[in-house]
């Protein structure tokens, strides 16, 4: 593994006080690790991770706040492919999570004053990051109530009665001197954690139970509910194979979830082979539904991995891609809400996909505006490169002068066999046009072909 964000920002020299209220090098260590780092797929799925379990630079007002995202970020990696009632309890404890949601200095109840505990994680913990708004079924399909309806998973007063469990969490150490605070888990303060018994979705948790006992009790208690596996199992597979999984899809990976084969709930590892390995995302399937539009971020780390992109100096300096107009309209980290940049049950209105009920999240990020940027900032990237990251086409030099081959190995490449033969030769025909006689009509070939094939549309949806 290549250093950790928090380790690699410091030892770049970001830790400084002129930074201490800046992200100065954190989309930096974000590019570096997504292009270059050699466990691949873990840096995938911490990418998964991150849009599920987010934090965003748009909600971070504290000092060392780059630092804080960084740290943030070495935690997913870390539990990436371990157990997620670890993972939740991580991201439950970590300063980034407890300043984006505030329940970092969440206090108890006065009566006096008329305070009551924070709600907001209380409320997203349930929602976003254990077992959503509605009861499932294994497979993911909503339970309904007598009336028809999906059941719900919860009510307002759960969320009062876990707000209060929540209580009492603060930083472990002096966050204005010293950065490394963001690297520890909160602690709890007696003083400010609720007294009394307390609930959490019908299970009692005695009022002799101090704060650390009283989370302990309330995240095994939302780990194990039978929501959790069809829940996150069917994003983890939207965000790794496809938007709109069947229903059988989503069982068998929430199977897995449920028992890794061992006896074991919540291996992510044995999870995100499920997701990888299963019949329905090794096939090519013809239906309308099948596959997802690819992600802007991993469209350019594509570009990159592909092209063997690097940065000659080691600063990464591709920036902020989140500007829709003028580069890719998405940021890792950089999400407007805790809702992600785009939901899982999002449904494209008035289009095929919409009258047919299709979730396709990755659509929400796509408009006029938004396809404009991304084929002109890729078509700079390609030829010049962002900032100082530049790829390199030394090998697809080689087949310059026989187009249909120099498009067929990347439409392999690029496409995975998802190119059609009619799309490879369009593109073949066209970069034919374009005179190879000097090295930079030879590049201009290189570069043409590239950005048609990622500008078409088999390219962008990945089946």
């Amino acid at each position: 593994m290549s250093a950790g964000h928090f380790d690699w920002m410091v030892e770049r020299g970001y830790a400084v006080d002129a930074n201490r209220y800046s992200f100065a090098g954190l989309d930096n260590s974000l590019w570096r690790k997504l292009m270059s780092a050699p466990d691949t797929l873990r840096q995938r799925v911490v990418l998964a991770l991150s849009e599920i379990f987010v934090i965003s630079m748009n909600g971070l007002p504290v000092q060392w706040r780059g630092l804080m995202g960084a740290a943030y970020l070495d935690l997913l990696e870390q539990h990436a492919f371990g157990n997620y009632r670890a993972l939740l309890e991580a991201v439950t404890l970590s300063p980034g999570m407890g300043v984006y949601l505030n329940m970092r200095g969440n206090q108890k109840e006065d009566t006096k004053t008329g305070r009551v505990p924070d709600e907001n994680y209380a409320r997203e913990v349930m929602q976003l990051l254990t077992i959503g708004l509605v009861q499932l079924n294994a497979d993911g399909s909503p339970k309904l109530g007598s009336d028809g309806k999906p059941a719900d998973t919860y009510t307002l007063t759960n969320i009062t009665d876990l707000a209060r469990v929540f209580a009492g969490w603060d930083y472990d150490g002096a966050s204005a001197t010293d950065p490394a605070y963001v690297k520890k888990p909160m602690v709890n303060n007696p003083a400010r954690f609720a007294t009394g018994a307390k609930k959490v979705l019908g299970v009692d948790i005695p009022a002799t139970a101090d704060g650390p006992a009283a989370m302990k009790t309330a995240l095994d208690t939302l780990a194990n509910h039978a929501n959790v596996g069809p829940f996150l199992g069917r994003q983890l597979i939207q965000r790794l194979v496809a938007s709109h999984p069947s229903p059988a899809y989503v069982a068998r990976v929430a199977a897995v979830w449920a028992n890794n084969g061992a006896g074991v709930r919540g291996d992510l590892k044995a999870v995100v082979r499920a997701a990888l390995l299963d019949p329905e995302a090794r096939t090519v399937s013809t239906a309308p539904s099948a596959g997802k539009l690819r992600e802007p971020v991993l469209r350019l780390v594509q570009w990159a991995r592909s092209f063997n992109a690097a940065s000659p100096t080691g600063v990464w300096n591709i920036g902020d891609t989140s500007n829709p107009a003028t580069r890719l309209g998405q940021s890792p980290l950089r999400s407007g809400s805790v809702f992600n940049f785009f939901r899982p049950g999002y449904v494209p209105p008035g289009a095929t996909l919409g009258t047919n009920a299709v979730t396709a999240p990755e659509f929400q990020l796509c408009n006029e505006s938004a396809v404009a940027g991304y084929l002109n900032f890729l078509q700079t990237a390609i030829a010049s490169g962002v900032g100082e990251v530049k790829a390199s086409y030394a090998a697809e030099l080689a087949p310059v002068a026989d187009p249909p081959a120099l498009v067929a190995n990347l439409a392999l490449r690029l496409g995975g066999g998802g190119i059609s033969a009619a799309t490879e030769s369009a593109i073949a025909t066209a970069i034919a046009t374009i005179a190879a006689t000097t090295d930079a009509g030879k590049l201009n070939r290189v570069y043409a072909a590239i950005l048609m094939l990622m500008a078409g549309p088999e390219y962008l949806v990945q089946k």
